[in-house]
């Protein structure tokens, strides 16, 4: 095992460790099967994701691994993280209370409903990271980086935010928290925020790219936005 994978999977270990205890312990029980199901699906998927890119792609993981907001270059996306890491912790913490006093009903149905869009939204990123070896966890250009327009990015320009969205709205209809769609909705909002800071960046440092935005009008959903 060398010394990536080994980063990949201690990584992903305290990952869901702290996921499990901004579930579990706001709940206030391990009595939440909704909470399990949606646990067990996202490492599952994480692991999956993490060790078939550590094997095809580890670059692309050393480049990910590179996040938070002291990575950031650009004063604005720092801003826009400071405020995501905080609203993803309460994402969760309100689900957790929500089932602890039971203030939703979601019927079971839409939980797995929710939990397979989950799994569509961990394969909005696999196909994202399959074709753009340089989808950093930051806001960056390197040299010589050129302008990816072919797979998912022919429709959209940023189909890895397209994913997290649907992660984000998934999350608390998987975890039956009607409350959690407010986390969830300023979560996108900020992931807007962060997009549009982004093609700004990239207008001036990615040759090519003003021309490929001309070229594709979609920045997340076709023929919406």
């Amino acid at each position: 095992m060398n010394d990536l994978t080994k980063r990949t999977l201690e990584g992903l270990v305290k990952f869901q460790l702290f996921l499990a205890m901004v579930i579990f312990v706001p709940a206030w029980s391990l009595r939440y099967w909704q909470g399990w199901l949606y646990w067990l699906t996202f490492g599952l998927l994480c692991l999956v994701l993490g060790l078939y890119f550590v094997r095809h792609d580890p670059a692309l993981v050393a480049r990910r691994m590179k996040a938070g907001p002291q990575a950031e270059k650009e004063p604005r996306q720092k801003l826009i993280l400071w405020f995501a890491s905080p609203m993803l912790i309460a994402l969760y913490v309100v689900c957790g209370l929500d089932h602890r006093f039971g203030w939703s009903s979601v019927p079971l149905w839409l939980v797995l409903i929710a939990n397979a869009l989950v799994l569509i939204g961990f394969y909005g990123f696999y196909v994202t990271f399959r074709e753009n070896a340089y989808a950093a966890s930051t806001v960056t250009v390197e040299i010589a980086q050129p302008v990816i327009s072919t797979g998912p990015y022919a429709v959209m320009r940023h189909p890895m935010y397209t994913a997290a969205i649907i992660l984000f709205v998934a999350t608390p209809v998987a975890l039956a928290s009607w409350l959690g769609l407010a986390p969830a909705a300023l979560l996108a909002a900020l992931i807007v925020w962060r997009l549009i800071g982004e093609e700004a960046y990239l207008d001036r440092h990615l040759s090519g790219y003003i021309e490929y935005r001309h070229r594709v009008r979609a920045r997340l959903v076709p023929g919406v936005w």
